[in-house]
């Protein structure tokens, strides 16, 4: 084929700068919006935050000298105060036991090499919390051990989860060790000493050991102690299954006794280092309110995420339009900057207010009555009602969040998928889970409910459901299977 130039007319979509901006500052979350802003106004001299003031009128033909002479006058007229300096003498002699802080306040911020004289934040160092293996060193340092358990001891803490269990074998901690003379009998020796440590029950490598350690540390006089020894050592496997049947004829207890000997065990603690160090608290800040006002539900935007930002007056009337320099054309450039950065915020709060308005409007029911009044939505939905695509859909509702009043939750928790029902309705896999939920919450304990039977019941009410997806939703909200949720007492 001979090559030849031809001329075509055509049109195409082009993702500019600008469009790639406000694509990227939507999906954006709360705290990394935050740093974006923060970061757009340390690069960029034309935008700054709104203190309260009104925003001027920028004028572009503004001159400069106009500015100056406002704020020449300006500094004119609010002098600055004079400050007081009280005068103090100096005693020629002073008391030979004095010292010099009992005679002059000396202020506590003190010079550094750096020149920085801001004072010193003296509680910084308690913000740290107090984690399992810093309360296990503690005790370690009050031990008397040699340098070579020392070495040891030292290992087996660093392996301790923050549940208390031991994460390494007495394999991989002679493994780890440089020293060929240790072996697992002395491994063994240091790691007993170390699970009397407190809290009971610490690097122990099953909860089976786990609560034998917490038994075998309980006062001699303690009812029941060696029973309960017994049972942990011997019938755990028992006792996991809930067969009192068994365990009353491998124990030969009665049903007091039994009853006793179960409440025993159940007042120990699986989860040791969850006494030492809790789980850090997330705290989430929401994008949008959701009140109910005046028998409506009104959504609004959390003025905290929404620093109020605008562009410098000043630095834009510097931009002069008839001048091709060099600076005028950086402050153009930034100007143009700035101003687009506004726009992809606006249009980012404003898409932001309409999905999470419409979502609110479809699930009313949800916000009057709870879970199980949710209906099913995916984000198709709400991009046909609001004309935007899904894709734009998906970046709104990730990493935001909604506060109301059953709490702070995701957008992503109101979009769930559609199962049929017996009346020709969808319901929400939502509200399903919440009804297996509830189910399982009103069981007998002794007598569980099962997934079959959970989807009989289910089926009962209209909406059919299999039994292994009643199985998927059980799993999914973390909640064992009957055999394991079956209890004694």
């Amino acid at each position: 084929m001979k090559p030849s130039i031809q001329l075509r007319l055509g049109q195409h979509l082009t993702m500019t700068p600008q469009l790639q901006q406000a694509i990227r500052l939507l999906q954006l979350s709360t705290l990394e919006l935050s740093q974006e802003i923060q970061q757009a106004l340390e690069s960029n001299f034309m935008l700054e935050l709104e203190e309260g003031q009104e925003q001027l009128p920028v004028n572009g033909e503004e001159s400069l000298e106009t500015l100056e002479k406002e704020s020449s006058d300006a500094g004119s007229d609010a002098a600055e105060p004079e400050l007081q300096v009280e005068q103090e003498t100096i005693p020629e002699e002073l008391p030979v036991d004095a010292q010099w802080e009992d005679q002059y306040d000396i202020p506590l911020v003190q010079s550094r090499a750096d020149g920085n004289d801001e004072q010193p934040d003296f509680l910084a160092r308690e913000s740290r919390e107090e984690t399992l293996q810093d309360y296990l060193y503690w005790q370690l340092n009050l031990t008397p051990f040699s340098e070579r358990d020392r070495e040891i001891a030292t290992i087996i803490i660093d392996a301790v989860n923050p549940d208390g269990y031991l994460e390494l074998t007495l394999e991989e901690i002679v493994a780890s060790l440089d020293d060929e003379e240790i072996g697992e009998e002395e491994v063994a020796t240091v790691l007993h000493r170390v699970q009397r440590f407190d809290p009971p029950g610490v690097a122990a490598r099953s909860p089976q050991e786990c609560l034998l350690l917490q038994v075998e540390q309980l006062p001699p006089d303690t009812p029941l102690r060696e029973e309960a020894m017994e049972l942990l050592r011997s019938h755990f496997e028992l006792l996991t299954a809930g067969n009192k049947t068994k365990l009353k004829r491998a124990l030969k207890l009665d049903d007091e006794r039994l009853d006793a000997l179960l409440a025993l065990v159940k007042s120990l603690n699986p989860r040791p280092g969850a006494t030492i160090s809790p789980p850090q608290a997330g705290y989430v800040q929401p994008d949008v309110f959701v009140q109910k006002r005046n028998g409506r539900w009104v959504v609004s935007l959390n003025p905290d995420c929404m620093p109020r930002l605008r562009v410098n007056p000043m630095y834009a009337a510097l931009v002069r339009r008839a001048d091709s320099s060099s600076d005028n054309a950086t402050l153009k450039e930034h100007l143009q900057e700035a101003r687009w950065f506004l726009k992809s915020l606006q249009s980012r709060n404003e898409t932001l207010l309409r999905v999470a308005t419409k979502i609110v409007e479809i699930q009313q029911e949800f916000f009057e009555r709870g879970e199980e009044a949710m209906k099913p939505l995916i984000l198709k939905d709400i991009a046909e009602a609001l004309d935007l695509h899904e894709s734009t859909i998906s970046r709104v509702t990730s990493n935001k969040y909604m506060h109301t009043p059953r709490g702070v939750l995701e957008f992503k928790y109101f979009f769930s998928s559609h199962l049929a029902t017996s009346s020709g309705n969808d319901a929400s896999a939502t509200a399903i889970r919440a009804r297996i939920k509830k189910l399982i919450l009103a069981e007998d304990p002794r007598k569980p409910l099962s997934d079959n039977k959970i989807a009989a019941l289910l089926s009962q009410e209209g909406v059919k459901v299999a039994r292994r997806t009643v199985a998927k939703y059980r799993e999914a909200m973390a909640i064992p299977p009957s055999n394991e949720r079956k209890r004694l007492i």
